[in-house]
């Protein structure tokens, strides 16, 4: 199980990163402030860390500066709402990768999935559940011979279904991956896409499970 640190000092933030990466099997670890990053990253063994530039006590810039200089090899994926200016210094810094805020979970846990990917190994390129392929390279859908055009938040939700094949998924759970962590929890957003998607994959594609969410069959 990848251990992640997630570095963040907002803690609707810090606890929507610990509940998604949990769930999708990650082991994760909380740091709120640039002190405490900087001490348990130089600490403890992390597969990875997700840094906010925005730190209190020591901004996420130091600690990867000073993780580097420590010799810390460990992928570090950058979260921020600064400038480019800010995310071009950490990638020179020695980051690995960054995300905007605000962020797609969804996205997010792509991005550190392919840093975490062992040499030699790879991550599938193409998902699929019964007759419903998707290729993330190129972001075609297809039914089986036909190609479905999709707008990019059906796409997103048909990727996070995809990757969850034969899982129920809840709204919630569906509005955090899709539309990340600035969602209204009172939305039909999810109804609505659904629906959307039903009529272009077919309507037996996305089963509905009363009470709980919505699954496509694997």
């Amino acid at each position: 199980m990848a251990r992640i640190l997630i570095a963040e000092d907002d803690p609707l933030i810090s606890a929507f990163l610990e509940k998604g990466f949990r769930s999708n099997g990650f082991s994760t670890f909380i740091a709120d402030d640039g002190e405490q990053a900087l001490r348990l990253g130089l600490t403890e063994e992390f597969d990875l860390v997700l840094l906010d530039i925005g730190l209190p006590e020591r901004e996420g810039f130091h600690v990867l500066q000073e993780l580097r200089a420590r010799g810390k090899a460990m992928p570090v994926v950058v979260l921020t709402g600064r400038s480019e200016r800010d995310v071009v210094a950490c990638l020179e810094a020695g980051a690995d990768d960054y995300m905007r805020k605000p962020f797609r979970l969804e996205e997010l846990l792509a991005r550190v999935r392919a840093r975490l990917r062992t040499r030699g190994s790879q991550e599938a390129l193409v998902l699929r559940a019964g007759n419903v392929r998707l290729d993330l390279r190129t972001r075609r859908a297809t039914v089986g011979d036909r190609v479905v055009q999709l707008t990019a938040r059906e796409l997103a939700l048909l990727e996070t279904l995809l990757r969850h094949a034969d899982q129920v998924l809840s709204r919630e759970q569906l509005l955090s991956h899709v539309w990340g962590f600035y969602f209204d929890s009172t939305s039909n957003l999810v109804n609505v896409y659904v629906n959307s998607l039903r009529k272009k994959l077919g309507p037996d594609a996305i089963e509905t499970v009363r009470g709980i969410g919505y699954r496509l069959p694997g």
